[in-house]
């Protein structure tokens, strides 16, 4: 059987360290996502980063239709060789934060799964390109650095809690799967990876007025970690000419403490001061109109 080691020898494969890459080796690292990704003969899968093809077989043989994304020319290559005999694969060139997912969705009719080990340095605008394709993906099973797996799985209270972890458990459920060693990657990083799997959701956590001003204001109250949230609220620039008083009042509507912390507040508390507050201030909008 051809290892992750042979391909790369093969074909005199060389890392780019612009590209972020690092080939998975371990092939029963390799085995565990792609069983973790459950994925069924019904399934159209988009792979990112498809690499040297090691998850990427593995994925044809169960799917009804993969199409592999990868950046890397050179790989492009590698990878029709490699999958040459399987009809169900389309092998797509360019850069997956481009990729336009729901053109995939259109033409085969179904929601999509997306399976990768994604590049350290394009996890965070990855994560948030598949929030806004949440419409067309059912699912998602991606190995990222340790530490954003942990931001995306936290509690309030926790010092991983932020931006990321109100934001995507808004629309997801959200589950860490296992760790991947450094070890088990060529060349080795210097952080340790992990495997999750997010689930969005039929419908938000609960329902949102304004999704874009429930996206504002979790950034705001995060903007320093160690101010209230009160603090945080009044320098929001987009709550500009918004009193103080009005605040402290939809903070208290809300059943929140103003002197909390950011982070001491659950999704579910975003969520209903996030209306609370956009009720409000239109509700200012249209007596200042009238």
């Amino acid at each position: 059987m051809c290892t992750p080691k042979d391909i790369i020898k093969q074909y005199d494969i060389k890392p780019r360290k612009k590209l972020g890459q690092s080939f998975l080796l371990d092939q029963n690292i390799i085995k565990k996502i792609a069983t973790a990704a459950r994925i069924t003969q019904e399934d159209i899968v988009v792979e990112i980063g498809a690499g040297i093809g090691v998850l990427t077989k593995s994925l044809a043989q169960k799917s009804r239709k993969l199409i592999a994304v990868e950046l890397d020319k050179n790989l492009v290559e590698v990878l029709k060789e490699k999958l040459a005999g399987f009809d169900n694969v389309d092998i797509h060139s360019g850069d997956i934060l481009k990729f336009d997912i729901n053109s995939i969705s259109s033409i085969y009719n179904g929601k999509i799964k997306v399976i990768g080990n994604v590049p350290y340095n394009i996890s965070s605008p990855l994560i948030f390109r598949l929030l806004t394709f949440r419409s067309v993906i059912a699912d998602f099973t991606l190995m990222l650095q340790k530490e954003v797996v942990q931001r995306l799985v936290a509690v309030p209270d926790n010092k991983s809690y932020g931006v990321p972890s109100v934001l995507l458990q808004m629309f997801a459920s959200m589950e860490k799967l296992f760790d991947v060693p450094a070890g088990c990657f060529h060349p080795q990083p210097k952080v340790e990876s992990a495997v999750l799997r997010g689930t969005f959701l039929n419908k938000p956590l609960m329902e949102l007025l304004n999704e874009t001003f429930f996206t504002r204001l979790v950034k705001a109250a995060f903007a320093q970690r160690r101010k209230m949230l009160i603090n945080n609220l009044k320098n929001a620039k987009f709550l500009e000419g918004f009193s103080e008083t009005g605040l402290n009042e939809a903070l208290a509507q809300s059943g929140i403490d103003g002197k909390r912390r950011g982070e001491t507040l659950s999704v579910e508390e975003f969520g209903k001061l996030s209306n609370v507050l956009w009720l409000d201030i239109n509700s200012e909008k249209n007596k200042t109109r009238s």
